[in-house]
């Protein structure tokens, strides 16, 4: 068994999109990078996306599989938002953030330390700074998000897309459910000019709802619209935390990405933010300063707990009450979105966000939002 030690500036133990994205900037800024994974050749599969103005200007526009200028959501009806979306191409962005300069260790952590890794084989490997990026736990507790899909040709998908380029939520009702089941929405996106994916999602739950069931609801759906999917179409399951460490570290080990509590707990979207703050870590680690406080600003702690107020709220809504307050969300103006869907670090305008649209919901959501755990 080898038991090789080795050091480096920096120490990642995770090799996903946040551990790849934050050895890249640390490469980019001159500093040795080790990452630790498992299995370092494994191919990416999920589908990854992210709002047009999130992603950094580093990120090339290779890595972009396609672009919807103006999705679409259905909530009480339809209603098209002002603001573009991406869905990344996960082989590029892969490739892209698999450097030649990047040192792997195919080896499982054992133990962490700000300083130090420990591995299963009993190697050490030390660093000026240790990067947890293992990405969120599983437990029976977590409030999970689950989805099934199935990618299909373009002409097939055109009857459930309609005259739209895309659906970032559709919540009707035609994937054979009432208001008396738990709700599950449509996301229905092009991952290039040929291929759609088609996906039943449960935003949020604890638990969430199983992959069987969301898979037998998006059989439902497609059919009621008319599109009768192949045998052998190519499909997605999703299963993840949407709810990861709170804020800085205790034990001063560096968390990043969604270990770092960089998920948004009411969306479940944590690339972007972590491709967008690879830099700023990197930054602060390549300047001898403290890249938690870096990451994680007072004002950046107060927007995560303002999040996890969303998430219990969206816990807390009912079933038929869902599709109500979306569509109040989305009658807000782009911005007021964007500062809650997007910036972590302007505590005042998610505060905002969340006051107004507590003001315009409907009483009887208004009345549900009162009973939830944050405000007892």
């Amino acid at each position: 068994m080898s038991t090789e030690n080795s050091s480096a500036d920096v120490v990642i133990v995770g090799g996903g999109p946040a551990g790849r994205a934050l050895a890249t900037r640390c490469i980019a800024r001159q500093l040795t990078v080790v990452v630790v994974d498992p299995h370092p050749h494994r191919v990416w599969t999920p589908t990854y996306s992210a709002w047009a103005d999130e992603l950094p200007s580093w990120l090339p526009d290779e890595v972009i599989a396609s672009r919807i200028q103006r999705p679409n959501v259905w909530t009480d009806g339809q209603k098209t938002l002002d603001r573009a979306y991406c869905v990344l191409n996960t082989a590029l962005l892969q490739s892209f953030l698999s450097s030649t300069f990047m040192q792997f260790r195919a080896l499982r952590a054992r133990t962490l330390s700000p300083t130090t890794v420990e591995c299963v084989d009993g190697s050490q490997l030390t660093g000026s700074v240790v990067v947890d990026a293992r990405g969120t736990d599983l437990t029976v507790t977590t409030a999970q998000q689950t989805a099934f899909g199935v990618i299909v040709d373009r002409a097939l998908a055109d009857p459930v897309l309609g005259d739209g380029e895309a659906w970032f939520m559709d919540w009707r009702r035609d994937n054979g459910t009432s208001d008396a089941d738990a709700p599950s929405f449509l996301y229905a996106v092009p991952l290039d000019d040929e291929r759609v994916l088609l996906e039943e999602t449960c935003l949020v739950g604890r638990p969430a709802l199983g992959l069987r069931e969301l898979e037998a609801r998006l059989r439902t759906r497609l059919h009621n619209r008319g599109c009768e999917v192949p045998d052998d179409a190519p499909v997605e399951r999703v299963r993840f935390a949407v709810e990861g460490p709170r804020g800085s570290s205790p034990d001063g080990i560096l968390r990043f990405g969604g270990r770092g509590g960089l998920m948004h707990p009411g969306t479940g979207y944590s690339v972007a933010s972590s491709l967008a703050e690879a830099d700023t870590v990197a930054k602060a680690i390549a300047g001898g300063g403290d890249p938690n406080a870096a990451l994680w600003p007072r004002s950046a702690r107060a927007v995560s707990a303002l999040r996890r107020v969303g998430l219990n709220a969206l816990l807390t809504l009912g079933s038929g009450e869902v599709a109500t307050f979306f569509d109040t969300f989305f009658d807000l103006p782009i911005e007021a979105q964007r500062s809650y869907l997007s910036d972590r670090r302007d505590a005042s305008a998610t505060a905002k966000v969340m006051a107004t649209l507590f003001r315009s919901s409907p009483w009887h959501v208004r009345k549900t939002l009162m009973r939830a755990p944050f405000l007892r």
